[in-house]
């Protein structure tokens, strides 16, 4: 794919900023000069804005204001894509791509930190430009490194903080992914060495981009990367040391896409592989098609971490086939742009059994906009991951009773039509559109007698077409951000074929 990514860093050619000045008379004006005074002190430097603190109610979603380097202290959720998150104490880290809306950005992995999961505050990036090892890789292929960091992924070992970075060239697959230790979380971070490369040779089709690594409950640490071209790898690591068990290993594919006519269904990418002790599965999420429009979260699972990983109808996602479920994707609920580009997740826990998904959102209204999303996983009872159709918003989970849970909702089915190819190709978000639904008191929905639901605290079931289609949904309260509203009920879940509903109440 040529070192896609790079696409979204300077993307002023978009962004027209209008400055209005009056040119009346200006050529009879004569220009002011000022001498200079040796004795007047120099003008101090400017101090920075402070950083905001940010809430449910002031999170927008553009920010054209603040969206330069110069304002990075100002940042937020702002201005995140592909983030990794880990928790630390009380404290959860961020680790993005090197992004900025509308301009350049210095080189070096953002990093953030919250309490909350919605305040967050910019702390600023990890290295002083691009690393020393990753670099002279891919100068040594007689190429030059993009200057620009991508796709991190973060892990504690012990005492110890591991960061895996990605950086690519315009050659492709010419990539290399690289690790950085510290003993904190906010650094000071130092290179110890590369964990894989690629390159634009006859060898293995891999593309040394986008690191995670999954950590068994022996110890074992197997890593996965890849992006595009072949599909998604997998190779073992060395606990101790963090980087590949033997040195130079590849690894084996482990998941790729189908095709249509010979032309791939879209992009492949951003495997985050977690182990579900509950469940006792490892789950790999992945991103399909192109990071700007149809991003999407697709799953596959596995008793093994070296799989293969199968989907919710039991194929490998190792075969030429796309998968489902496909948990999140492009979705608009009414009276809002809606939001396009939702995938690289970042799978995290809160310490107390509590999944969340990371990931980056473009607005419908202009979709090279990035702010950071983060949203509960809950689990089916069949052990398939579902995510909330809101963002996190902290709200209280009060008991919700069946009589809650009448009245009218936006629901949103995720469907999906395949578009070969890549940026070119994939030009549409597709998004998926919310339709009005109503759950009746007598148990219909929409007043038809062959559809109706049932609720036995946590799961609504919807049954259609007298029993054709059934929906197990979680239910939960959460926010409206659409509406402003500070909390009212919402539902997710899957069909047996791996298809997500989403749905929300409104609120009169």
């Amino acid at each position: 794919m040529l070192g896609y990514k790079i696409l979204f860093i300077t993307i002023v050619s978009f962004l027209v900023v209008t400055v209005s000045c009056s040119k009346e008379n200006l050529e009879d004006t004569p220009p002011v000069v000022s001498e200079p005074n040796p004795d007047s002190e120099p003008n101090p430097e400017p101090e920075p804005n402070p950083a905001p603190v940010y809430t449910v109610d002031n999170i927008t979603d553009t920010y054209f204001g603040i969206a330069g380097e110069e304002n990075a202290s100002q940042w937020g959720p702002y201005n995140v894509h592909d983030p990794s998150v880990i928790k630390v104490g009380e404290t959860y880290y961020c680790y993005n791509t090197d992004v900025s809306f509308g301009s350049e950005v210095r080189p070096g992995i953002q990093i953030r930190k919250s309490q909350d999961l919605i305040n967050w505050e910019f702390l600023g990036w990890a290295f002083n430009g691009l690393p020393s090892k990753g670099s002279s890789y891919i100068q040594s292929q007689g190429a030059e490194p993009f200057n620009s960091l991508w796709a991190p992924f973060v892990m504690q070992v012990g005492n110890e903080f591991r960061l895996y970075y990605s950086l690519s060239s315009d050659v492709g697959r010419l990539s290399a992914i690289g690790l950085a230790t510290s003993s904190s979380p906010e650094g000071p971070w130092i290179e110890k060495d590369l964990v894989v490369t690629s390159a634009a040779d006859g060898t293995v089709q891999t593309n040394a981009i986008d690191p995670s690594v999954v950590v068994t409950p022996n110890g074992e640490q197997w890593f996965y990367y890849g992006s595009a071209y072949d599909g998604i790898y997998k190779l073992r690591l060395d606990p101790a040391t963090g980087l590949a068990v033997v040195n130079g290993d590849k690894g084996v594919r482990v998941a790729q896409r189908g095709f249509t006519n010979g032309t791939v269904n879209g992009n492949i990418e951003a495997p985050e592989v977690i182990y579900n002790e509950n469940q006792g599965m490892y789950y790999m999420f992945i991103a399909y098609d192109w990071l700007e429009t149809k991003y999407n979260v697709r799953v596959g699972r596995s008793v093994n971490p070296e799989g293969p990983f199968l989907d919710i109808n039991g194929l490998d996602i190792n075969t030429e086939a796309d998968n489902a479920p496909m948990i999140l994707a492009p979705y608009k609920f009414k009276d809002h742009s809606g939001w396009q580009g939702v995938s690289h997740p970042g799978v995290f826990k809160d310490g107390n059994g509590q999944y969340y998904m990371a990931h980056q959102g473009r607005p419908g209204e202009n979709r090279f906009f990035m702010v950071l999303h983060v949203r509960k996983i809950h689990w089916t009872e069949n052990g398939w991951p579902v995510v909330s159709p809101e963002r996190y918003a902290n709200v209280v989970q009060t008991e919700i009773s069946e009589p809650d849970l009448v009245g009218n909702y936006e629901q949103i089915l995720f469907g999906y039509r395949v578009v070969p190819g890549y940026a070119d190709e994939q030009t549409s978000a597709d998004f998926q559109f919310s339709v009005n639904l109503e759950l009746m008191a007598d148990g219909t929905i929409n007043g038809e007698a062959i559809n109706t639901w049932t609720y036995e605290a946590p799961w609504l079931t919807i049954s259609l077409d007298n029993g054709e289609t059934n929906y197990k949904l979680y239910v939960e309260r959460g926010r409206d951000w659409e509406n402003r509203i500070e909390s009212t009920i919402l539902f997710s879940g899957l069909d047996g074929n791996g298809t997500a509903i989403w749905g929300k109440k409104i609120m009169d």
